[in-house]
Parts: structure tokens; C-alpha cells; sequence
């Protein structure tokens, strides 16, 4: 099987989430997603989601499409990556954390992994930031 590795937040799942992580599954038929810890989105957005990481996950498992769903790594945000040894990662167009050092990382650990940066679906409609706006104004 041909493993495709995503990883985010996905907080407010939503149709651009449904879009990106069904356009991933086209690299490969074993799609898992890294969901990232409360406190990692806390140190990379400057607050906590509004759904906690156990009810994004299971969010996700919900879906019949993903393969697995699997908390992030508390403390080497790469070493999920070894341990899943995927084909491909495939990322957000907007995603930049833990991206910039995405490439050096996988040759470190001698990983053979294809990244591949997806498009959006309606950004302007469809992005967590602006829909937790949107919430927190009703």
C-alpha cells in the first residue's frame, strides 16, 4: 500500500479540510493524518484551538475515507514521519509550519518521501481563521 501523510490542525472541519485531504488520498490508497497537539497549535498560531486535539481527532476518524488519524508527536514534530515511512506528504497551500525545514529532515533521515503542495479549495470561503472569526462573532 502507498502511505500519503498529512498533518494540521483541521479545527473546524470543514469543505477546503474535505477538499485537501480527498486530493491527498489521489497519491497513494493508504491516507493518514497527523492531527497536532493543543499545545503545538498554541506555540504556532498563538492560541488553542477551539476543539481540542481528542475531538479533532476523532473527527477525522469519522471519515471513511482516511485511512488512520493519529496525535502528533509531542516532542520531535519529524519523528512521525520515520515512524510512518510514507510515499508522499502532501501539504496545505497556506501550510508553512514545520515546512521550512521539511526537505532537510527527510534527507537527515534518509527518508524517500515526495512532498507535494495542493491547492486550495475557495480560500476565500473555506479557511479555519476565517470561519472561527465568523463563530466568534454570532
Amino acid at each position: 500500500m502507498r502511505k500519503v501523510l498529512v498533518f494540521g490542525t483541521f479545527d473546524i472541519l470543514h469543505p477546503g479540510h474535505i477538499y485537501f485531504l480527498k486530493q491527498a488520498k489521489l497519491f497513494g490508497n493508504n491516507l493518514i493524518v497527523v492531527v497536532a497537539r493543543d499545545l503545538t497549535v498554541k506555540k504556532v498560531k498563538g492560541e488553542f484551538p477551539t476543539n481540542n486535539e481528542n475531538v479533532r481527532l476523532r473527527h477525522l476518524s469519522e471519515l471513511k475515507f482516511i485511512n488512520k488519524a493519529t496525535l502528533g508527536n509531542r516532542d520531535d514534530k519529524y519523528d512521525v514521519i520515520e515512524e510512518i515511512n510514507p510515499e508522499a506528504i502532501c501539504l496545505g497551500y497556506d501550510q508553512t509550519s514545520f515546512t521550512d525545514k521539511l526537505e532537510d529532515e527527510l534527507k537527515k533521515r534518509k527518508l524517500n518521501v515526495k512532498v507535494v503542495r495542493l491547492d486550495s479549495f475557495e480560500k476565500d470561503k473555506y479557511k479555519s481563521s476565517k470561519l472561527k472569526h465568523n463563530i466568534t462573532q454570532d
